[in-house]
């Protein structure tokens, strides 16, 4: 592949909802272009995007693919992301490496969630943006709808550059709005100047209108010529258009049909004449030598830096570190320095990624998007020089919070299955592997019940493990409520030296949950000697971390020891702690024990019209409501204390509930007595396990 200077450089993400045609879009302009001889199919599982054995058995994009295509002597390397919720931090990676965005829908299905969620994250960083409105060749498919919907979502900024003609309910050709021309499709990429149809024309007026608007808006002078009535040429148009998208204020909206490859050349026109190069951009670190601001702007004359934005860990295709250039130009035989370890990396071969077939390139310059093989760097990892050893700050990815507890099918597998992890948790950082010691299990964390049973399923396909899933235990706690004074003698004879220990005990709350026990003495005139009370505070701290009742870890107990006896030859500090330990058992159960119950502090934003579904659900759940705040947007905030163990399945509810526009958080807050009828479900489902 020849090399591309910044100026011919487009970084463009492809967001949506899921199953609105961001892959199949891609495929056609590869096709348009001449990159490939052939479309691929989603349903056939042959996309240059889709590669993995999990994306091709769903028929959905798990992964972001980088496919670069070339039209009009321009590079536009295209980041396709997944439409669907639970591979979010896939979309979070490509749009931080992007200079813009295209952001699609369905012609059928119209605005959805992932529509509106595409466009926070854009607003979010500030990305140029287009919309490309797809399945225009369906019968039922409506350019006008969408367009309504997305000026009442977003107003004046919506700027529909075509207009769809349809006879016979097939899509036959499109009115190019700024030249005010209709074009009728002839072939692939090709077509032939027509007459505008009546019944287009309404519809073209109010989309003529809205771009004129658009445009008078850039400049006194334009708005003054625009009320006095002159007309705009197209290079006028076209100038104030590019400058318009540039600063987000203008967002232009295309249409076609990727599966009749019908206006795909229009869009890549659009994308190489309207949306940014990369030096466009601000883009600064810092200077770790200097702790200066290096601001490197995609500059080519700069000190040579990258940012690694993605890590791919096939076990088929080995492992690459997608970068993309920050400054400089970085060739095949440099040697970088990485910030994050401290380390230097000789590259000895440059690679720009098609999909998951990585092309070798000499060189790759600032802007430009690339990878490493078989580097030491993992995802959020600077490279630069050492003399000049800049840091970019890491991409904000979402918290997992969809968990279960999991377990090898296999015996033997353990160390496998942890390795396995360990390199999708490079690839992916959404996903998160626990050991939970006091519950013995270990816990799978991802952003979804989808998302888990992908993880499931590459593990067995591609790492050849097996694991099963299961519902996870919650941490309970136990304490006591009342006062329990108590006495235990141990003695064993068994011929020769016996064994004695003797001791009275009081047991109460201490008031302090955050720690097990506080110990303290109060033994007059020598009744237990002094050097046995640390063999009597030992079998306390044995004793609390498997409480009598439920065999949970215990909190909150004030332990006293007032008195005991001694026996001169028998007495021995393993009775004394034996006797410590009986003591604990009768004293706690006598003392009215309890469970408390992990408390989290849940955030919930969803849109307005959801907070009295979402409230309902959270009592339901035995949550107490804190608080609303409003959180811009049409949105709020709902806070809420609910036990840890009704938060199983929240996920999959609000999303119920929301249509998928709901998200959330928690945070552990307290432990708090739980209610009767679940503590007694508890014991009597620990005792079952024994």
């Amino acid at each position: 592949m020849n090399v591309y200077t910044t100026d011919s450089i487009r970084n463009v993400v492809f967001l949506g909802h899921g199953g609105s045609g961001k892959t199949s879009l891609v495929e056609a302009m590869a096709y348009v272009s001449g990159l490939t001889s052939r479309i691929g199919k989603v349903t056939d599982g042959t996309t240059i995007s889709d590669y993995d054995k999990e994306e091709i058995k769903r028929k959905f994009s798990i992964n972001t693919s980088v496919v670069p295509i070339i039209w009009k002597d321009t590079k536009i390397n295209i980041l396709d992301t997944p439409g669907f919720f639970d591979f979010v931090g896939e979309v979070e990676e490509a749009v931080a490496a992007a200079d813009a965005a295209v952001i699609v829908v369905s012609g059928k299905a119209g605005v959805e969630v992932g529509t509106e969620k595409a466009w926070e994250l854009c607003e979010k960083y500030k990305l140029p943006r287009m919309f490309f409105v797809s399945d225009m060749d369906v019968d039922n498919a409506s350019f006008r709808e969408v367009v309504e919907t997305l000026t009442e979502m977003y107003g004046k900024k919506i700027a529909p550059f075509y207009q769809p003609i349809r006879e016979n309910e097939k899509f036959v050709g499109y009115i190019n709005v700024m030249k005010m021309a209709g074009r009728r499709f002839t072939g692939i990429g090709t077509r032939e100047d027509c007459e505008i149809p009546d019944y287009c024309k309404p519809n073209l007026d109010i989309y003529r209108e809205a771009m004129m608007d658009a445009v008078a808006e850039t400049s006194e002078e334009f708005m003054e010529r625009y009320f006095a009535g002159d007309e705009f040429s197209v290079g006028e148009i076209r100038a104030a258009m590019k400058m318009n998208v540039d600063d987000g204020s203008i967002v232009p909206v295309s249409m076609g049909s990727s599966i009749e490859l019908r206006n795909i050349h229009n869009m890549l026109n659009d994308i190489v004449e309207l949306l940014p190069s990369p030096d466009k951009k601000e883009c600064a670190g810092i200077n770790s030598k200097t702790n200066e601001i290096f601001q490197a702007d995609y500059n080519f004359s700069k000190a040579k830096s990258a940012y690694v934005f993605k890590t791919i860990a096939d076990p088929f295709i080995g492992k690459y570190s997608l970068i993309k250039v920050c400054s400089g130009v970085i060739k095949s035989d440099d040697v970088l320095y990485n910030s994050t370890t401290e380390t230097e990396e000789k590259l000895n071969k440059l690679y720009v990624m098609r999909g998951n077939k990585p092309i070798e390139v000499t060189e790759l310059h600032a802007g430009d998007i690339g990878a490493i093989g078989k580097a030491g760097c993992r995802t959020g990892d600077t490279l630069s020089t050492k003399a000049v050893p800049v840091v970019y700050g890491r991409t904000e990815i979402s918290k997992p919070f969809t968990y279960m507890a999991y377990r090898a099918k296999k015996k033997g597998d353990e160390d496998k299955i942890s390795q396995a992890l360990a390199k999708m948790m490079d690839e992916d950082l959404t996903i998160k592997a626990v050991n939970d010691a006091e519950n013995r299990q270990t816990l799978l964390y991802g952003m979804g019940d989808q998302h888990l049973s992908v993880i499931v399923s590459t593990l067995a396909e591609k790492y050849k493990v097996e694991v099963e899933l299961d519902k996870p235990k919650v941490a309970f706690r136990e304490t006591l409520r009342k006062k329990s004074d108590v006495e235990y003698k141990y003695k064993k004879q068994s011929g020769g030296h016996g064994q004695y220990g003797h001791v009275k005990m009081t047991f109460e709350p201490s008031g302090d949950l955050e720690n097990p026990y506080v110990f303290d003495q109060m033994v007059v005139g020598g009744a237990v000697p002094k050097n046995y009370f640390p063999a009597v505070e030992k079998g306390i701290q044995d004793s609390v971390t498997k409480g009598p009742l439920a065999g949970y870890p215990v909190v909150g107990v004030k332990a006293v020891l007032y008195d005991g006896s001694y026996h001169p030859e028998d007495a021995s500090e393993m009775a004394c702690k034996t006797a410590a330990i009986q003591a604990v058992k009768k004293g706690f159960m006598d003392a009215a024990p309890v469970l408390l119950e992990p408390i989290v502090t849940m955030t919930v934003l969803v849109p307005d019209k959801y907070t009295g579904d979402v409230m309902g659900d959270l009592n339901k759940r035995r949550g107490r409501v804190l608080g609303m705040n409003p959180a811009g947007a049409g949105k709020t905030e709902v806070v809420a204390d609910v036990p840890m163990m009704e938060i199983f399945g929240y996920n999959t509810d609000l999303r119920s509930m929301t249509g998928g526009s709901g998200v959330y958080s928690y945070e552990f807050a307290r432990y708090e007595q739980a209610p009767s009828d679940v503590q007694e479900k508890e014991v009597a489902a620990r005792a079952a396990e024994a």
